[in-house]
């Protein structure tokens, strides 16, 4: 009876496994054929550096391939942090963390603009107990907000068929 269990267990682990053989990333480096030969860096540069090397990460797939375009990319972000709930004491307990990106891809050898870009997100996130929480909070919805950028730029580029 035992060996039938096992069995039984092995074999819908075995079906399990072998239907996820065809899972392809929707981001894979391969889907883009672009380099990045020139590029700037404004406003916040901590952040835009961020965007700028999730970016570069899969420019540099491309880096001796011959046929990928070559452009030049600009960035430039603001973040602004503001209080959105106050109690009657005047206590803030609650925050709006706002990212602006402006992004300017140029083809770098017609230097025809191929994208010009605002992307604009924020998010909100209450205030914790412990200020150290608070920051820490601060910090992951600042990411989610760099993710967010990303993968929205990533749309962008692939709609305006960089070859």
């Amino acid at each position: 009876m035992k060996k039938l269990i096992h069995l039984t267990f092995v074999c819908s682990l075995l079906i399990y496994f072998s239907a996820c053989t065809g899972y392809v990333p929707i981001y894979s480096s391969t889907n883009f054929n672009f380099k990045i030969e020139e590029y700037s860096i404004k406003g916040e540069e901590r952040l835009a550096n961020l965007i700028y090397n999730k970016i570069n990460y899969i420019s540099l797939a491309n880096k001796e391939n011959p046929t990928a375009q070559t452009m030049n990319l600009s960035i430039e972000t603001k973040k602004e942090k503001k209080s959105t709930v106050k109690n009657s004491a005047g206590k803030i307990l609650e925050y709006e963390i706002s990212l602006n990106s402006h992004v300017i891809i140029n083809d770098s050898l017609t230097d025809k603009k191929l994208l010009d870009h605002n992307f604009n997100y924020s998010n909100s996130y209450k205030v914790q107990s412990e200020h150290s929480e608070t920051l820490k909070l601060e910090d992951k919805n600042i990411q989610n907000l760099i993710d967010k950028t990303y993968e929205n730029l990533l749309i962008k580029i692939s709609e305006i068929n960089i070859k």
